[in-house]
């Protein structure tokens, strides 16, 4: 509160009683009088001679897992573990967690609030996931999760989920800003404590944003995003942070009835197989995380019957389409006004980097004039509103991809650097020029 004059006394009503005492900076003398020095934790040492083995990741094993996360759980670490109801969140976990107790050392203690013990080990059952050394509670009571964790002694936890857990001590309901805030303190404390690796399970919004206050993704040292379709069996792990290893790696696994597994080569399942090739089609490579994978992007162009032709789009960015198209018809010369226009991608993976506007342009240009383009040719490149095509990063690891399946000749911006062995690398300026260049070439 900045000073003021006054005349008046405000508790006895007594003029001219009200005197200046002391001086400095306002607030800071009272705060650092009423704080002393008490007594620390450890002493400060040298960083060289900080331990470095109580931080040592220590492998799940679940391989595309490890790599999201740089090796391992960290001991002391806490993840939060965010995706849409059914992605297979709690059938991963559950996996780790069997793998974690199989491999020796501390048990396993699996937490949850949201089913019953009896449903977590009929799942158990179906994926394989059962063992000795594994625990099971169904608690949604910090201090009765608090006291499972004392008496199994876990060096992993994992609580499905923290929505579900509430606290006497704190305000509110489950789920609340103040209750999942209280729990997580709560747990994270508990973790460091311990040295406990601990795995938080956590809700999403409606446009898929981590539900519960921001304040929860600062706290923990790891966040990660499960990602996929329904009608799809790929799975796809983003971190988004990670205090202990790269944080734009992405883990790829298949979610099927036995359970879920990672895919340590997951191109194959965006691309067609076909004994010919077919008009409307092109292959690209796009980078998931550090990951190049091959895409293939399918495009239909139709008489359109309505006065508004369609534009439909799956698996791709539905504003950056519209663009590419624009510049199609504008530079290309492609005539798309009176056409319903088809585009998606293959698999049901998501493509929206930019990386990808050289191939839709070539599928739709494919699949306008009836011609399809060679089954051996990738297209890498982003299309500008002028047409003209500009670098994407990455064009070496892309392009190593494509030759290891098989992919001999790409149509890449000007100046792509190192290109692999046995790679035809076309140079194109100008999407007229991947046009020219896309045409020339015999089927």
């Amino acid at each position: 509160m900045p000073p003021r004059w006054v005349g008046r006394c405000p508790e006895c009503q007594a003029w001219g009683t009200v005197a200046e005492v002391g001086g400095g900076a306002v607030g800071l003398r009272p705060i650092a009088a009423a704080v002393a020095a008490g007594a620390v934790t450890a002493p400060a040492r040298p960083i060289g001679e900080i331990d470095v083995e109580a931080a040592r990741a220590r492998p799940t094993g679940v391989g595309e897992l490890d790599r999201v996360l740089g090796g391992g759980l960290v001991p002391g670490a806490v993840l939060l573990l965010a995706g849409e109801p059914g992605v297979g969140k709690s059938t991963l976990l559950l996996e780790v967690a069997r793998r974690y107790a199989a491999a020796g050392g501390p048990p396993a203690l699996v937490v949850t609030g949201e089913e019953s013990a009896a449903q977590v080990r009929l799942r158990a059952e179906r994926t394989g996931a059962l063992h000795p050394r594994l625990y099971l509670a169904a608690e949604t009571d910090l201090a009765a999760l608090l006291a499972h964790v004392e008496a199994v002694s876990p060096g992993l936890l994992v609580v499905d989920s923290v929505q579900t857990v509430a606290s006497p001590a704190a305000e509110g309901s489950a789920g609340g800003v103040t209750q999942v805030r209280a729990v997580a303190a709560a747990l994270i404390a508990a973790a460091k404590e311990r040295g406990m690796a601990t795995v938080l399970v956590g809700h999403v919004t409606k446009d898929g944003a981590i539900a519960g206050p921001r304040v929860l993704e600062h706290l923990v040292d790891v966040v990660l995003q499960f990602e996929g379709e329904r009608h799809s069996t790929l799975r796809l792990v983003r971190a988004t942070k990670n205090r202990f290893g790269p944080a734009d790696e992405v883990g790829c696994f298949e979610l099927t009835d036995g359970g879920i597994a990672g895919l340590p080569d997951p191109s194959g399942l965006f691309l067609s197989r076909r004994a010919e090739p077919v008009p409307g089609t092109c292959v690209t490579v796009t980078v998931e995380g550090r990951r190049p994978l091959l895409t293939e992007v399918q495009a239909l162009v139709a008489s359109s019957t309505l006065a508004t032709p369609r534009r439909a789009v799956s698996g791709l960015d539905s504003a950056r389409v519209a663009m590419v198209l624009a510049v199609l018809e504008r530079r290309g010369r492609v005539h798309l006004g009176e056409q319903d226009v088809f585009s998606a991608t293959v698999g049901g993976v998501r493509v929206t980097e930019p990386a990808a506007d050289l191939a839709v342009a070539l599928a739709v240009a494919s699949a306008a004039r009836d011609r399809p383009l060679p089954a051996s040719v990738v297209a890498v490149g982003e299309v500008g509103l002028s047409g003209e095509l500009r670098r994407v990063g990455g064009i070496g690891r892309r392009l190593a991809e494509a030759a290891r399946l098989g992919f001999g000749t790409a149509l890449v911006p000007p100046d792509p650097g190192p290109v692999p062995a046995g790679m035809r690398v076309t140079e194109v300026a100008d999407l007229g020029a991947a046009l020219r260049a896309a045409r020339d070439r015999p089927p």
